[in-house]
């Protein structure tokens, strides 16, 4: 069977974390979980602890960039066949990771990113529904759109969604896939590696269920300007 395990970045996260990775064994007590703690100020390390979790934590805050990266190497080491990248927040639902991983599975693709901006195909019949992504309206009208716009014209990226956090890499995938940025930029940063290295790829929707609306505009132009900047820097 597959080795999968499901890397999670947190910081902060005491009041979710617990129901999240009840949630993903709910679903597939195979999966293997790998929490990373970057340096949170409340007790969610003790929390992955008391779920019998394994946690790894970083010393200094580094950026949600950083702990999947940590997560990610750990998951490799560990002999990991596919790695996912899901959030603690309680955002992601963990039902749908099999829908994320199955073209990685069944050998069609190297790398899955889910999208908040692609409808459900499947008729209701069989399983298929609209998603669910209640985003707010400065993401939705302004961020998403500019990040979409960096992405397609400077980069040659096409994608849907420019800022996906639900993903999944084959092993491969994730031994060539080497991003350096520690914060948001690294989305995109993983977005241009796999197709700057020709790694086959697809989107699949995903659902999104937002639980703060207060996401202001400088931390919107921080994502953008990190995302641009990064794509040159190197």
């Amino acid at each position: 069977m597959p080795k999968v395990f499901i890397v999670i970045p947190a910081y902060n996260e005491s009041t979710t974390i617990a129901r999240v990775i009840s949630d993903i064994r709910a679903v597939n007590s195979e999966y293997d979980i790998v929490v990373v703690d970057d340096k949170s100020q409340d007790n969610t390390n003790e929390i992955v602890k008391q779920n019998n979790t394994k946690v790894l934590q970083h010393i200094i805050n580094r950026g949600q960039g950083a702990a999947l990266r940590t997560g990610t190497e750990y998951a490799l080491q560990q002999g990991a066949d596919v790695v996912v990248h899901f959030d603690a927040d309680g955002q992601f639902l963990a039902n749908e990771i099999k829908e994320v991983i199955q073209p990685i599975l069944n050998n069609e693709v190297d790398v899955v990113f889910g999208s908040r901006f692609l409808p459900s195909h499947l008729p209701s019949t069989l399983g298929g529904r609209g998603k669910k992504s209640d985003m707010p309206a400065l993401k939705k009208y302004l961020i998403m759109p500019l990040a979409r716009f960096i992405n397609r014209y400077f980069f040659g990226i096409k994608l849907t969604d420019p800022q996906s956090g639900f993903r999944a890499m084959s092993q491969v995938a994730a031994q060539k896939i080497n991003w350096q940025q520690d914060r948001m930029a690294h989305c995109s940063e993983i977005m241009r590696q796999v197709f700057s290295q020709k790694l086959k790829y697809k989107e699949v929707p995903t659902t999104v269920i937002y639980q703060d609306f207060g996401q202001k505009f400088s931390g919107g132009l921080k994502i953008l300007k990190d995302m641009f900047l990064g794509n040159f820097i190197k």
